[in-house]
């Protein structure tokens, strides 16, 4: 008897391997070989939770275990809404303006389902590139149609929202945001947010601003689309770049209150809120600032390290200004052959043709690994130098 097999989603099959997927296989692949990899090619701080906020998650682990609230709890929201003050001075009502999530990037791929309505002539999802995969990745699933802005360095990887045609953005129900950009690490003004907004509250689309990076700086504090208003507008805020958290998954997700609304109605179909426990450890993050300056004082010094012998070399970093990133022209022009060069002396970078049309031609450096890590790369590279492909 012939088995017919179920059918799958035609985007399962279709699509490529994830970019951070393939990089890490080849990272373990180095590794089985017997090579001591030194990984500047995930953004997952190496460096220590630090310890009150894991005290604070050791105090919290229940006896009993329950299933989370979705809205989360109320000091948690708390929380988010008077750190939105601290850092920002924009007020949240916590109650209809917050909405936790675990880590920003479920709630970056939820999004798209939430803002697309199915049949619609209203499915773009404008992305400037090159960008963060799960922006492109949610669109897809929720039968959305990408639209990709090209960035590059003339124009400080911002896009120039008024080159798009007033058609396009009729068609748009979503325009995502990233500043401090992953992966070339630019900034934002709020001239450029102010815009956009303009634009969404004309056209009738939602603004989604990916601020993961808000707290990883070295000069200005960098802005928040939430200065501008929150009417049709959604930002993102996670405590995994800011207080070395990346494994409790826990973010939030701030903005104008219909849509928080339906994202509140929405959530209970696909998941709850972080444990009661992780939210407690955020809670206590969240509500301090020293310790964020304190990480940021670390990448400032594996940024310097890296960033010397970078200009020693003659290599050109563009953008660069925020995020723990280093956006480094590759010698040549061949980016992914750079990253072979470079995995064979044991040093992992990400190449910038992996994340979108911008991205050729660049190598992305995390700063994730320990300072003495980073000497250590330096010292290989210096010994065995990569030569343009």
């Amino acid at each position: 008897m012939s088995v017919r097999r179920g059918p799958l989603n035609p985007l399962l099959e279709e699509a490529g391997e994830y970019p951070f997927a393939a990089l890490e296989r080849k990272r373990l692949a180095a590794e089985a070989r017997g090579a001591r990899v030194i990984n500047f090619g995930l953004g997952d701080p190496q460096e220590e939770t630090p310890e009150f906020i894991r005290e604070a998650l050791r105090r919290a682990l229940p006896s009993r275990s329950r299933y989370p609230a979705v809205q989360g709890q109320p000091a948690l929201r708390a929380a988010c809404a008077h750190w939105v003050w601290r850092r920002f001075q924009v007020r949240l009502d916590p109650e209809r303006e917050v909405l936790p999530v675990n880590g920003s990037k479920e709630g970056v791929f939820l999004l798209a389902l939430a803002a697309i309505a199915p049949g619609s002539d209203r499915r773009t999802v404008v992305i400037p590139s090159p960008f963060y995969p799960v922006y492109e990745a949610g669109a897809r699933y929720a039968g959305g149609i990408p639209h990709l802005l090209r960035m590059d360095a003339a124009g400080g990887f911002r896009p120039d929202l008024d080159a798009v045609p007033a058609e396009l953005w009729e068609r748009t129900a979503l325009l995502w945001l990233n500043y401090p950009h992953n992966p070339t690490g630019a900034v934002a003004d709020l001239p450029l947010y102010g815009r956009a907004l303009e634009l969404a509250r004309r056209h009738g689309f939602w603004v989604a601003s990916d601020e993961a990076y808000a707290e990883i700086y070295f000069d200005r504090p960098p802005h928040s689309a939430l200065e501008c208003g929150l009417e049709n507008l959604i930002a993102f805020h996670t405590l995994s770049k800011r207080s070395a958290m990346t494994g409790y998954r826990s973010g939030f997700m701030a903005g104008d209150a219909r849509l928080m609304d339906a994202l509140r109605r929405f959530r209970p179909n696909v998941g709850v809120a972080t444990p009661d426990f992780v939210q407690a450890a955020a809670v206590a993050a969240w509500n301090d600032d020293a310790h964020a300056a304190d990480q940021r004082a670390l990448y400032a010094a594996k940024r310097e390290h890296l960033l010397s012998w970078m200009w020693a070399c003659g290599y050109r970093v563009d953008a660069s200004e925020a995020t723990f990133y280093l956006w480094m022209r590759a010698p040549g022009g061949d980016d992914r052959a750079f990253c072979d060069q470079l995995l064979e002396r044991g040093v992992v970078a990400m190449p910038g043709s992996d994340l979108g049309p911008g991205g050729e031609g660049y190598c992305r450096w995390a700063l994730v690994p320990t300072l003495d890590e980073c000497r250590e790369a330096v010292r290989r590279l210096e010994a065995a130098p990569v030569r343009a492909a």
